[in-house]
């Protein structure tokens, strides 16, 4: 006796619309979309950590992977993440939104690639929206608090020689 197999129905992806002459795709269709926003996007980096922050007109929300600044934990490094935004004031950043992502590095390092993403965002955002004064102003302000909130420490962890346990270090050397 020979068994039939029975045959599965495997899964079809759907097949693409096929677009005739004078026909519209769905793509060229004019969408209702709202007034684009003032943006900018930059990144801020420290050790292997890397934060990108989104910088736009808003009611000055500030989000970390999609969730409000004000949750992170601990306190101290909370207060470090804000210092751009205590430091300038309400007045200056009240109607910027940002949004952040980071990846990389350890806590501490990930809080400070944030805090320079922060800064940067801002003097972006008044460099290529505001005028040219207040981005001065922004700047110098920054600056004279702590230079690594705008500029990167170009320091890396050195790698393990043979010879050593260590980049730098040697084992210790025996005469018997």
């Amino acid at each position: 006796k020979k068994k039939k197999k029975k045959k599965r129905k495997r899964l079809q992806k759907p097949k693409a619309p096929t677009h005739r002459a004078g026909s519209r795709s769905h793509r060229a269709m004019p969408s209702k979309s709202k007034k684009q926003k003032n943006s900018v996007q930059v990144f801020g980096r420290k050790k292997t950590a890397v934060a990108v922050a989104l910088c736009k007109e808003g009611r000055g929300k500030v989000k970390l992977n999609g969730c409000p600044i004000e949750l992170i934990r601990p306190e101290v490094l909370k207060v470090k993440v804000m210092e751009p935004l205590l430091l300038l004031g309400p007045s200056k950043c009240n109607f910027l939104d940002i949004k952040l992502r980071v990846k990389g590095g350890g806590y501490v390092s990930q809080v400070y690639a944030l805090r320079q993403a922060i800064s940067k965002a801002i003097v972006a955002y008044y460099q290529k929206y505001v005028d040219e004064a207040a981005k001065r102003e922004v700047k110098e302000m920054l600056l004279s608090y702590d230079r690594t909130l705008l500029v990167a420490d170009p320091r890396r962890c050195e790698p393990k020689k043979f010879g050593g346990p260590a980049a730098r270090s040697r084992y210790q050397k025996s005469y018997r």
